[in-house]
């Protein structure tokens, strides 16, 4: 670490798994952060079996999405049913700032690792405690992942289309909007806790954390009474709306019309510039009327044209449009090159492996993405000997006892 790490100095105890609590982490641990990752390797992360797999193969050392959500951490495997492990969770506890975690409300009270225990050991420590549905109320054992959280939080009655089931957001939705709330409100604990020496307990509900994102829909049935339901890829404020066909088999355009000036911009692009002036287009009522035909006027330009010549012209009259890339082609985006989004960490077997860099940047305090990938007890030594001043002797008899695994 040096002088330009933000965090530099700032200790944390990560118990957290899967996505929306370790790439809470993984941001602050961009910054500087000394984060300890606690696994075992009879109960590791279940984010290790779900893919990208390096090299196309499953395995618990292969996992691109585990890899990217825990860069920049220092691995330590411990066996929690094991009475010596507590004694160096307990140990760790103490040299840090912050411990956190993200299972179900009881399992921490289970292990006597509550904040209510911690602070016993600790008075001063920061507890973030991150689940599905916050630590009490009548659905706080409730247990899951993302997926469920967005279903219970109201996410699947308006995604989708109006002909079919509900279909809900794209994978573990919440898992991708708390992680942001959970490092906010870590930094927040910190600063309260360096002007005033006080700890607390962060009680964070990844499905409360995504309900701004249902904002509008929420303000239209508490004022209207009204229960918005699936539109496809239509908009009920903007037309034309939509994702279309571009020249080429599975290539696709989104393009969103948002006020009269953006009609008219499209209007010119598409060779079409009489339509400007077309009564049965003047404004957005009339456009919204008109959907199906407008769909089919746009399609027959966008099947002309290749998807990213079409965006770019589109963008360059000021038209809100975004060719639909492949993975390759957003690995490829000159756009992200530019800005070091991909990272290459080496890797003990594989060579390399490749992560996602900080999605911000500070001028004076930049984040970086250092160490190797964080392979199953990779750290353990450095933190037991380094961190925590034991002997080898004391190592050795945690080794013995099958504690480090």
């Amino acid at each position: 670490m040096t002088h330009t790490d933000a965090l530099a100095g700032v200790k944390i105890l990560d118990f957290m798994w899967a996505i929306a609590g370790p790439a809470s982490t993984r941001i602050l641990a961009d910054y500087g952060a000394t984060v300890v990752r606690l696994e075992s390797t009879t109960r590791f992360d279940a984010v290790r079996t779900v893919g990208p797999f390096q090299g196309g193969k499953p395995g618990l050392e292969n996992a691109g999405l585990f890899y990217n959500m825990n860069a920049g951490k220092l691995p330590v495997t411990l066996d929690l049913s094991k009475p010596a492990a507590r004694e160096v969770v307990l140990d760790l506890v103490r040299w840090a700032d912050v411990v956190t975690e993200s299972f179900s409300p009881k399992t921490m009270r289970a292990w006597g690792l509550d904040y209510a225990s911690l602070r016993q050991i600790k008075p001063d420590i920061i507890m973030l405690s991150t689940c599905l549905m916050g630590q009490t109320g009548p659905r706080a054992k409730f247990a899951g992942f993302g997926n469920l959280a967005a279903a219970i939080s109201g996410f699947f009655h308006p995604t989708g289309w109006p002909d079919r089931p509900p279909a809900g957001p794209f994978g573990a939705y919440t898992d991708y909007i708390a992680p942001w709330y959970n490092a906010t409100a870590v930094m927040a604990a910190l600063t309260h806790k360096h002007h005033t020496g006080e700890g607390q307990h962060i009680d964070l509900s990844q499905a409360e954390a995504a309900l701004q994102f249902l904002g509008p829909a929420l303000l239209d049935c508490t004022v209207n009474g009204r229960i918005q339901g699936p539109a496809g890829n239509r908009d009920r404020n903007f037309a034309p709306h939509g994702v279309y066909p571009a020249r080429g088999q599975d290539r696709w355009i989104a393009i969103a019309v948002e006020n009269d000036r953006q009609w008219q911009a499209l209007c010119r692009v598409i060779g079409r510039p009489e339509l400007a002036d077309d009564a049965r287009y003047a404004d957005q009522a009339a456009r919204l009327a008109r959907q199906e035909e407008l769909d089919e006027l746009l399609a027959d330009w966008t099947r002309q044209h290749d998807m990213l010549e079409a965006e770019t012209r589109l963008q360059a009259d000021q038209v809100p449009a975004s060719a639909l890339r492949s993975i390759r082609e957003l690995y490829d985006d000159p756009q992200l090159q530019q800005r070091q989004h991909f990272v290459e960490l080496s890797h003990p077997t594989h060579g390399t492996t490749t992560v996602e860099g900080s999605r911000f940047k500070f001028s004076r305090t930049p984040a970086r993405v250092e160490g190797a990938a964080p392979t199953l007890g990779r750290a353990n030594a450095y933190v037991l000997e380094t961190l925590l001043g034991y002997s080898q002797e004391r190592i050795t008899e945690l080794v013995a006892a099958g504690v480090l695994e």
